[in-house]
């Protein structure tokens, strides 16, 4: 047999292995995880440079992770001219990221730091809450860590950020899931092609990512961090994830400018990407965005709100009141995660403030996560729309967003999202709840995971807190319910669907 007629068989025998409608998927996901092989070496070279054996758990995991990728790509190489079928779309998203989960876990398993070698839970838990950008954590006594596994957690939440912002304007909008619709673009129209031309906006948002990112390492590093933090913080915040590389987060620094500079990418990542490529395009109708104009809004009430209640409690005086309420309402708004003090101890208008916060979100098209603004939008149109018609029964009231009237279809979707979200929250809480967890840290891990936020509320998980003591079961829920949450809920539970294997 010759070498050709070889590859030929081995070929043949993967399609009669997999489906031909899974091809496609096998050779995108082998392709990401290529990505990710090539990731991990960063973190063999922090390891040498630190003279910390950990780097031979990276090294292996990347010659694993790079050797299926390969194989993927070989196997089940594809040609994608034609992009994805509506079918193949619902399934790359979830397959995509819970792959890269599982070989992003590797390196954090076999390594030798204990917290992670304890349990594949945790391994598996710190992955997810890393590329799902949630920044919730097991890891106790950071400071302690490897500096590996501490640059491999920042890495993997950077990557989750421009991953999630590729997911919601390449493939959501084509889904038509909860009303992501109204953002389709050229790139995502709804038909049976769902991946063309999407390099043409990829390649400058990529661009304004990286930018944003050195910008905030920069500054950074001027405020006084050294440079490892530097870089480990500002891949986690202009990503808006919220992983540390100290238990206190941002508390641990005490310069009053690392905390602005803060907030201000964290605002950053929260704003449509888009945006910032229409605006260096010379568009600079980026602030008229009505999301934008939303969000900077509310943040600013919210923010004037704490202080006053900070600074009139005589907690703290005015200034360092609104330092820390700017940081704090920010960052649990924008789903970042970071915490500068331990605000579940501010009183009980504050933790009823914060657990609210937690169902914010902030723009579609940012790195956040969360219900998203624009949902609220809708559902104030819909709700404003309706006791007009009761007090005017007869007249007649377009609803508009952007200046565009909205489809009924989005409508449906938004109204379906809430249903579906605030159902899957109120399962998850009783489910949390039957692991004898108390209703307070039950009620914030679950809308913390489902909203990719990081932190809850409560002794245990709050910001002075971690998920470390929870069982093992109650992580791999949590774990899927940020999978559901950072996927828009849709793309997950359509999988559990018998109809949609019956093609």
């Amino acid at each position: 047999m010759t070498e050709a007629e070889r590859r030929i068989g081995w070929r043949l025998s993967l399609d009669n292995w997999a489906p031909p409608y899974l091809r496609p998927i096998l050779y995108l996901i082998g392709g990401m995880l290529t990505v990710l092989a090539i990731a991990m070496l960063i973190p063999v070279g922090v390891d040498l440079y630190a003279h910390n054996e950990d780097w031979k758990a990276f090294a292996i995991s990347s010659a694993i992770t790079f050797t299926v990728g390969m194989l993927l790509l070989y196997f089940a190489q594809v040609r994608l001219d034609s992009g994805l079928t509506l079918r193949q779309a619902f399934l790359l998203t979830p397959m995509a990221w819970l792959s890269v989960v599982l070989f992003a876990a590797l390196p954090l398993y076999i390594s030798d730091f204990e917290q992670m070698r304890a349990s594949y839970a945790n391994a598996f838990f710190e992955a997810m809450s890393g590329l799902t950008t949630t920044g919730a954590t097991v890891i106790v006594g950071l400071q302690e860590a490897p500096p590996g596994v501490l640059i491999w957690r920042a890495i993997l939440q950077w990557l989750g950020g421009i991953g999630i912002i590729a997911t919601a304007i390449a493939i959501l909008p084509a889904l038509g899931v909860g009303g992501m619709q109204l953002f389709r673009t050229e790139s995502s129209d709804r038909s049976e092609k769902v991946l063309p031309r999407v390099r043409e906006v990829a390649a400058a948002i990529t661009t304004i990512y990286v930018g944003f990112t050195i910008a905030c390492i920069a500054a950074y590093w001027l405020a006084g961090m050294s440079g490892f933090d530097a870089v480990a913080h500002a891949l986690t915040t202009i990503s808006t994830a919220g992983f540390s590389t100290h238990d206190a987060s941002l508390g641990h620094f005490t310069n009053p400018a690392i905390h602005w500079i803060a907030v201000f990418f964290m605002i950053a990542g929260a704003i449509p990407f888009v945006l910032y490529v229409r605006l260096f395009q010379g568009e600079t109708d980026t602030l008229r965005n009505s999301q934008v104009r939303v969000l900077l809004v509310f943040l600013l009430v919210i923010v004037l709100v704490m202080t006053l209640w900070l600074s009139l409690s005589e907690r703290f005086a005015f200034l360092d009141a609104l330092r820390l309420a700017s940081l704090n309402v920010v960052s649990v708004v924008t789903t970042t995660g970071f915490a500068s003090a331990d605000y579940g101890g501010w009183g009980n208008v504050a933790i009823g403030i914060f657990f609210g916060l937690m169902f914010v979100g902030g723009c579609t098209g940012s790195t956040t996560g969360g219900v998203k603004i624009f949902r609220y939008e809708v559902m104030a149109k819909l709700l404003q729309s309706y006791f007009r018609h009761l007090l005017f029964p007869r007249g007649i009231f377009p609803r508009t967003y952007a200046g565009r009237e909205l489809p009924d279809d989005v409508i449906h979707s938004v109204v379906v999202f809430f249903s579906l979200f605030f159902i899957c929250y109120g399962a998850i809480t009783i489910t949390l709840m039957a692991f004898d967890l108390d209703f307070l840290t039950s009620a914030s891990a679950a809308v913390s995971a489902l909203s990719n936020v990081g932190p809850g509320l409560g002794p245990i998980i709050g910001p002075a807190g971690n998920y470390a003591t929870l069982p093992d079961a109650v992580k791999w829920t949590l774990a899927f319910a940020m999978l559901l949450g950072r996927l828009e809920l849709f793309t997950v539970l359509i999988l559990f669907m018998p109809r949609f294997w019956r093609g």
